[in-house]
């Protein structure tokens, strides 16, 4: 039990943590000042909407996630999220690609070298399907969160940030609701194509309590360190390293490979809800699909990574409001 909680709280946390998160670009977007009400409401909200998700899954035995929608938005409205999640899923796998390029140009490379190689990363792992994404994610998802955890302690540290300030005000609460919004739509995905791998209620009840609690603590505390850093915040396409503007390079070049760890596990998450949909509708193997899926999205990575996010993001995560309240009362309407 303890191990299958772990494999879906890596897997929950590695499919939010990707270059809008993990960059800080994402965050800002959504947060910013008077916001710790927000992001204590996005904890609980997010936490319950895991548990729905999965527990939709877990009950359906899913292997993709056209099989739970009906369950979350209805049959009238089950074509149209359908549609609406997979190009999500295309939409933000665009913008991993995007962020990986993007990566390599802080080091003056082309941005085809970081698209070069989170390409050829994710082709590596999918030529052992889903079971290679699930070993590697419970892998790197660790070191993720403990380097971005580390990088965020040491700067609130080092200039003196305080962590709570009681004489804040909240003005900003509601954003709680779209960025949660956000970040449940890859998860239908994602959780919908491993139903029939989750044992246990008790696996969904720890994992949706951890992931909700390992995000919503790195959320606080990266939101303090940006809200610090307000004025020089567009001296970076990626706000990230305007925290490590005067640290060591070999501290840099740690939190660069740990930024590219983040988008590469949300682009891989993202191939998982893409190509499982897909198998349904088109002639081809698993690993065909990853091939074909990844020849559309990287001449459209072009566009640019802040301004993927900048117009993306909010208008996605207003969108899906209606499957989030869904999403939220299913434990009430559900209760047996």
């Amino acid at each position: 039990m303890i191990r299958g909680s772990l494999n879906w709280t890596f897997l929950i946390v590695g499919t939010v943590i990707g270059a809008g998160y993990a960059s800080g670009r994402e965050l800002w977007q959504f947060f910013g000042s008077e916001s710790g009400l927000a992001i204590l409401l996005f904890t609980f909200i997010f936490s319950l909407s895991c548990y729905s998700i999965m527990m939709i899954s877990y009950k359906k035995q899913s292997k993709h996630y056209a099989t739970i929608l009906p369950e979350i938005v209805g049959l009238k409205l089950k074509g149209f999220y359908d549609v609406f999640i997979l190009f999500y899923l295309i939409a933000t796998t665009i913008v991993m690609v995007a962020g990986s390029g993007a990566v390599g140009e802080i080091f003056n490379l082309s941005q085809w070298w970081g698209i070069l190689l989170l390409l050829i990363s994710i082709l590596l792992v999918f030529s052992f399907k889903i079971e290679g994404f699930l070993v590697i994610n419970k892998l790197l998802i660790p070191i993720l969160i403990l380097g971005l955890l580390s990088t965020l302690l040491l700067f609130i540290f080092d200039e003196k940030i305080p962590i709570f300030n009681p004489l804040e005000g909240q003005a900003n609460w509601f954003a709680a609701f779209p960025f949660t919004s956000l970040n449940i739509l890859p998860l239908i995905a994602v959780l919908g194509a491993i139903g029939d791998k989750i044992r246990t209620k008790e696996e969904i009840i720890i994992s949706s309590i951890c992931s909700g609690a390992i995000l919503g603590g790195l959320t606080y505390l990266y939101n303090s360190s940006l809200i610090h850093l307000a004025d020089r915040m567009n001296d970076y396409e990626i706000p990230l390293f305007n925290i490590l503007e005067n640290y060591s390079t070999s501290l840099l070049l740690v939190i660069t490979l740990i930024l590219w760890l983040a988008i590469f596990t949300t682009a891989a998450s993202n191939m998982v809800g893409i190509t499982t949909r897909l198998q349904r509708v088109l002639p081809f193997r698993f690993f065909t699909i990853v091939c074909l899926t990844l020849i559309v999205i990287v001449p459209i990575s072009k566009v640019g990574f802040s301004t993927l996010i900048h117009y993306l993001y909010p208008a996605y995560g207003l969108l899906n409001l209606y499957v989030l309240s869904k999403l939220l009362i299913y434990p009430i309407i559900k209760s047996d």
